[in-house]
This record gives C-alpha cells, sequence and structure tokens, in this order.
C-alpha cells in the first residue's frame, strides 16, 4: 500500500470517530423489582458547578427534549426553578416545592469529574511490512524520511464523567442510575445532545418508565 493509501484511510478513520457519539455508558442500574413506572411530571435536574452554568442548562434541556420526544411529561430546574433551585433548604422545603408543582419523579444529572489529558501524538503513525519498502531505495528512503523527520504534536482531550439517576419522590427511592463518560466532545452542544439522546434511549431500553410511545429514531 503507497503512502497516498494510507494517509487517505487514516484520515477517513479519523472524520468516522469524529462523527461517532462522543458519550459512552460504562455501568448503569436500576431496581430489581422495578416495573415500569408512570409518572406525571419528571424534572430533570443538573448539579453542575456555577462557572459551568451554560453547560448545565444545556445537559437539562437535551434530556428534556428528549424524554418529550418519547411521550414524556417533564420540564427542567433551569426554567421552573432557576440555578439555585433547593438552596438552603431542608428537605421537607424542597419536597414540598416539588409537590406544589406536581412533581413526582426527579431525573439528576451530576458532572462527577472532569479531567484533561496532554499527550504527545508522533508524527508518523503509519507503518508498513518492513519487507514491502526495503527492496526499493526510494521507497526505502521516504518511508524512513517521514519517520525520521516528521515532527509530531501534543494534543489536549477532554473527558467529562457523569452520572444520572431517576427518583421516585413519592417513595423517595431510587429507581435508576446511569453512569457514562464523555470523550473530547467537539463542543458544549454536542455534549449535551448525544448524552441526552444516550440516556432517554437507555432509560427506554430498560422499560424504567412506562412507554408512552414507541421509541423513536434519534
Amino acid at each position: 500500500m503507497n503512502m497516498k493509501k494510507i494517509k487517505y484511510l487514516a484520515i477517513s478513520m479519523l472524520l468516522i470517530l469524529m462523527s461517532c457519539n462522543s458519550s459512552r455508558i460504562t455501568s448503569s442500574w436500576k431496581a430489581s423489582d422495578l416495573q415500569p413506572k408512570k409518572f406525571n411530571k419528571i424534572l430533570v435536574l443538573g448539579l453542575i458547578q456555577e462557572k459551568d452554568r451554560s453547560l448545565r442548562e444545556q445537559m437539562e434541556q437535551q434530556l428534556l427534549a428528549n424524554l418529550q420526544k418519547n411521550g414524556y411529561n417533564a420540564i427542567c430546574a433551569c426554567d421552573e426553578y432557576g440555578p439555585k433551585a433547593f438552596e438552603n433548604m431542608t428537605e421537607k422545603e424542597a419536597i414540598d416545592k416539588l409537590a406544589n408543582s406536581g412533581i413526582d419523579a426527579v431525573l439528576t444529572v451530576v458532572l462527577l469529574d472532569k479531567t484533561r489529558e496532554r499527550y504527545y501524538i508522533p508524527g508518523h503513525i503509519a507503518y508498513s511490512p518492513y519487507a514491502i519498502y526495503r527492496n526499493r531505495f526510494w521507497h526505502y528512503y521516504t518511508t524512513m524520511y517521514d519517520r525520521i523527520y516528521m515532527p509530531g504534536y501534543y494534543q489536549v482531550e477532554t473527558k467529562y464523567f457523569w452520572e444520572s439517576n431517576l427518583y421516585d419522590m413519592q417513595t423517595k427511592e431510587l429507581l435508576y442510575s446511569v453512569q457514562t463518560d464523555s470523550f473530547d466532545p467537539s463542543s458544549s452542544e454536542s455534549l449535551a445532545r448525544d448524552y441526552g439522546q444516550l440516556i432517554v434511549r437507555n432509560i427506554v431500553k430498560n422499560k424504567v418508565l412506562e412507554t408512552q410511545t414507541q421509541l423513536k429514531a434519534f
């Protein structure tokens, strides 16, 4: 395989990877005796640092949009209560506040951790079997030249670790929990979109909520 074809394949693989969903589920759990639940109103509540307020709102909005797309009545805390929904409240005050709004379930989205990693990428990452190029001078020279002289570079990638829990506000019990990581999303908008689709699809797949409509293609 010549160098042009190798470079073309490398670029193609990179574009495929970039187009993939940036988030993946690492683990999930639901109550062992859980039957699909029907709720009148689900609150989507983000717990993300104030400096990432825009991200919090986007995460809430995308979870909300995907719940509504599948027929569930849901609202998000950023619209209903603002950024400091339950600040300085007692448990009873917070639960009463939810009840007064007709909310009987809460789906949280929490940013557990965010890491940034810096690593070195060599300038030449395509390798051919030695026998292919060593018998002809120019093939050998150009291949080895690229390996030796093509400069590498450093790249910084960001990884997010998320958790979402679904609580029944009548029983106060946890019904469902899912952990994910999001690898170097292209933007906060794509991160929120991918996460919302992934989590709601998993909720529907695991029959956590009573089906309102058939799962739609995302």
